[in-house]
């Protein structure tokens, strides 16, 4: 038997989407975020490391030297002016991490603002739930995800500090300068790599939270039949329309195409019913047109009130393309149809075959 989860193949629908939106479920890496964060960190002391490191030593020496002895008899002066010399090279790096981890969130989800995700609920709680949730399937993966994660930055990070053994190993030999700058080096190269093989990860992650999201918000056929419903009204209800609809345009029909003159077909899928006025119209007027079903009642009609029609194929589709109900042919159709009329009032011996020759002319 298919499972629940096997039904769920037809994708979200706008509104599913919208409705998962404002319950706060949309695919976001909690990775993604503060591995791009790490890493523009550790990009930005790149640059502005060397400076750093270079005022803070030199800071550190001059309390340290013997020229100046009243700086270490009071250590707050001294780590004060280290704190404000820290702010000022870190602070535009600090202002630039706030501004990257709100375009990487907002990329992730874009604007939304919702406080349902933080309401209370019952299920949120409950112990079985919880113990549910600690044993599926999703945690058994989502801890196998994170144990390679861990492997992975343990083997960036073993290849790293396995590149600089030697240099670690000779540090003993070395002053207190140059042990700094060794630590600094090894720290920052360790960093870049670190966040670089955690914002691979992140990326990883995030492709998986995206199709997990899109899995989750999978809909089963009976749901989408049902938001349609919801959305566009019953089908009985749309079906009992359409048929009404339907009905009052055949009985315009019955009161329209008695008053035409003729009816131009194709023959089979155009119909058009003209009525030409002399003394009261100033061109010939469509006052039914249809086709298919409705082209046959026309001709229905036309033929149990004797109306006379006449076949022109490109006429009738040209003038069923062109004309409106009620409007007046345009004057390029003149001639056609008033050759036509001009044979109709010839057969019936009406009157107005002048005027219709006129028309032609």
């Amino acid at each position: 038997m298919a499972t629940f989860a096997d039904d769920r193949t037809e994708a979200p629908t706008p509104r599913r989407r919208q409705e998962a939106r404002a319950k706060g479920q949309v695919a976001r890496s909690q990775d993604l975020t503060s591995a791009v964060l790490l890493f523009a960190a550790f990009a930005g002391l790149y640059f502005l490391g060397p400076a750093l490191i270079g005022s803070l030593i030199a800071m550190v020496a001059a309390g340290l030297c013997d020229e100046a002895p009243g700086q270490m008899s009071d250590l707050v002066p001294f780590a004060s002016a280290i704190g404000l010399e820290l702010l000022r090279r870190l602070g535009p790096l600090l202002v630039g991490l706030f501004a990257v981890g709100l375009i990487v969130l907002y990329a992730q989800v874009g604007g939304i603002i919702t406080w349902q995700p933080l309401m209370p609920s019952l299920t949120k709680i409950n112990p079985l739930n919880g113990i549910a949730r600690l044993f599926s399937t999703r945690s058994l993966v989502m801890a196998l995800i994170n144990l390679m994660k861990l492997v992975f930055v343990a083997f960036v990070a073993y290849m790293t500090l396995a590149g600089s053994a030697g240099a670690i190993l000779r540090a003993f030999t070395f002053d207190f300068h140059d042990i700094l700058l060794l630590g600094g080096a090894l720290l920052l190269e360790l960093g870049m790599k670190l966040s670089a093989a955690l914002l691979l990860l992140a990326l990883i992650d995030y492709a998986w939270q995206r199709y997990r999201h899109e899995r989750d918000l999978r809909m089963t056929k009976e749901e989408v039949k049902d938001e349609l419903r919801s959305m566009e009204g019953d089908p009985n209800i749309k079906r009992r329309r359409r048929q009404l609809q339907l009905q009052l345009a055949m009985q315009r029909l019955r009161k329209d195409v008695p008053r035409a003159d003729v009816v131009v077909t194709n023959p089979t899928h155009y119909a058009v019913a003209i009525q030409y006025d002399p003394d009261a119209m100033i061109a010939p007027k469509v006052v039914a047109k249809g086709t298919d079903y409705v082209a046959i009642r026309i001709r229905q009609i036309a033929a149990e009130f004797g109306i006379p029609m006449v076949e022109r194929k490109p006429l009738a589709r040209a003038l069923y393309e062109s004309v409106e109900v009620g409007q007046y042919i345009p004057e390029r159709f003149y001639r056609a149809v008033a050759e036509i009329l001009a044979y109709i009032y010839e057969l019936t011996g009406r009157s107005p075959v002048r005027r219709a020759e006129a028309m032609a002319g």
